[in-house]
C-alpha cells in the first residue's frame, strides 16, 4: 500500500493536480449507510416504489416515509477523508469533486468546488409553486412538509431515478472531465449511469485513474488501486503529497 500511495502521489504531482469522483463509500465512515448495502435504504424501500419522481407525484406521503430517514444527514460530520480532500483543494492539488452523494459533507469539510451530480438534501422545493425551503426549515415542520404558500408536499432537491441530471451539473462535469489528466475515484462502484461513464471517459483521452475503495470495482480501468478505507487512505495520500 505504501508504494501505491507514493505512485498515486507522483501521478497527481506530475499532472499538476486531479479531479475526484466520489460515492457513498466516502460517507459511510461518517455514519451514513450506503443505500445499496445490506441494511441500506434500498433493502427496506423498493427503489421503483419510493425512488422515482413518478412515485412522488403519485403518492408523496408514501415517499416521505423513506425521505424522512434522510433528514439525519444534516447531523453528519465530515470524516478525515473529506477533510483531506479539502486540504488537497487548498494546496492546489485537487481541482474539483464530482460527487454522487446528497449529504453535503464535502462542503462541510471545506471543499468549495463541488459538483453535486445527484442534487442535495440541503434544500427543498415545492413542485407546485417552486417555493424553496432550507433543511433547517423542513426539520421544524410536521412530516411530510407542506409548502406555506400553496400547501403542496415539498420535494428535496435530489435527482430521483427517473429525473435527468441538472444541466449545470452535466455541463460542469463535462468541462472538468474534458481537461482531466488524473481522476481519483473514491467510494463508488460506478454502477449508476451516467456518472459511471466518467472513469472511462478520462481513460479514453489519455488520463490516469486512481481508485480508492474497500472493495475495488475498476480493475479494468484503474492505473492504481488503493484498497483501504477512505479516511485512512486519503489521509495517507495527503501526507505524501505534502511532503
Amino acid at each position: 500500500m505504501k508504494l501505491d500511495i507514493e505512485k498515486a502521489a507522483d501521478l497527481i504531482r506530475n499532472a499538476g493536480g486531479a479531479i475526484a469522483l466520489t460515492g457513498a463509500g466516502v460517507s459511510t465512515e461518517s455514519g451514513i449507510p450506503d443505500f445499496r448495502s445490506r441494511n441500506g435504504l434500498w433493502s427496506r424501500f423498493d427503489p421503483m416504489e419510493y425512488g422515482t419522481y413518478e412515485a412522488f407525484r403519485r403518492d408523496p406521503h408514501k415517499v416521505w416515509d423513506m425521505l424522512a430517514e434522510l433528514l439525519f444527514v444534516a447531523d453528519a460530520v465530515p470524516n478525515e477523508g473529506h477533510l483531506a480532500m479539502a486540504r488537497m483543494e487548498e494546496a492546489g492539488l485537487l481541482q474539483a469533486i464530482i460527487t454522487q452523494n446528497i449529504d453535503g459533507l464535502h462542503q462541510k469539510a471545506g471543499s468549495t468546488n463541488v459538483v453535486e451530480f445527484h442534487g442535495s438534501m440541503a434544500s427543498f422545493s415545492c413542485p407546485s409553486c417552486e417555493a424553496r425551503y432550507s433543511m433547517a426549515e423542513v426539520r421544524r415542520l410536521h412530516l411530510p412538509p407542506h409548502c406555506f404558500t400553496c400547501g403542496a408536499v415539498l420535494k428535496p432537491n435530489i435527482v430521483f431515478f427517473d429525473e435527468v441530471i441538472p444541466p449545470y451539473a452535466i455541463a460542469r462535469t463535462e468541462q472538468l472531465v474534458g481537461s482531466a489528466r488524473v481522476l481519483i475515484v473514491a467510494g463508488t462502484s460506478c454502477r449508476v449511469v451516467p456518472a459511471s461513464s466518467i472513469p472511462g471517459l478520462v481513460k479514453q483521452q489519455g488520463g490516469r485513474v486512481i481508485e480508492i475503495n474497500t472493495e475495488p470495482a475498476l480493475a479494468h480501468l484503474a492505473d492504481i488501486t488503493l484498497g483501504g478505507g477512505f479516511a485512512a487512505t486519503m489521509t495517507a495520500l495527503l501526507e505524501k503529497l505534502l511532503e
